[in-house]
């Protein structure tokens, strides 16, 4: 069985019957690094989120990224705070969600460097633009969303997005788990 590593307790400079104690929210909780262990067992799937600034195209691998309502169609995401992307979310109020296929991890890996101009991450990979958005044409899905709301989270920005179009294709997503990009395993039959 693992060994579980509790945050060391803190002194309690009020009991339990002062206002605004609550002994969850006094604990420091667990070191970064062992946070970052417990979000690397999060299975994902990996999206490219694009956006226009005044540049050009832009854009960024996220996997945290999820549906949050039906009715509207509205889907969350979570942006470094100090990407470009977000800035031209923020600025031009849309942004595109593209879910990769397990064959473009090169494309995940291309959007993930930092070190490659924003323009040049689109390199190899065929662009249309929907709504005045550019989309990935390749990819598993996308949407184009209009932007609800944009909250700071500690390091990450909460961005809402509403939908205002989409694309489902075939194929199979590309997954990130542990560190590392994976695809499904291949479907049996009984």
């Amino acid at each position: 069985m693992a060994e579980v590593t509790l945050a060391p307790r803190q002194p309690r400079p009020h009991g339990p019957s002062a206002a605004g104690w609550d002994t969850l929210r006094d604990e420091p909780g667990p070191d970064t690094v062992r946070c970052l262990g417990l979000y690397a067992k999060l299975t994902a799937g990996v999206t490219v989120v694009t956006a226009l600034d005044g540049a050009g195209p832009t854009g960024m691998t996220v996997s945290a990224l999820t549906s949050l309502s039906a009715r509207p169609p509205l889907v969350l995401a979570c942006l470094r705070g100090s990407s470009r992307t977000l800035t031209a979310l923020r600025e031009q109020g849309a942004f595109a969600v593209n879910v990769l296929t397990e064959g473009q991890k090169s494309v995940a890996e291309l959007f993930a460097d930092s070190t490659v101009p924003p323009a040049r991450r689109f390199d190899g990979s065929p662009v249309r633009r929907v709504l005045g958005l550019p989309v990935l044409v390749e990819a598993l899905a996308w949407s184009v969303c209009l932007v609800e709301d944009v909250r700071p989270y500690g390091d990450h920005h909460a961005v809402v997005g509403r939908v205002m179009a989409v694309e489902v294709n075939g194929g199979r997503p590309l997954l990130w788990h542990d560190r590392a990009f994976h695809a499904l395993p291949a479907a049996t039959t009984d």
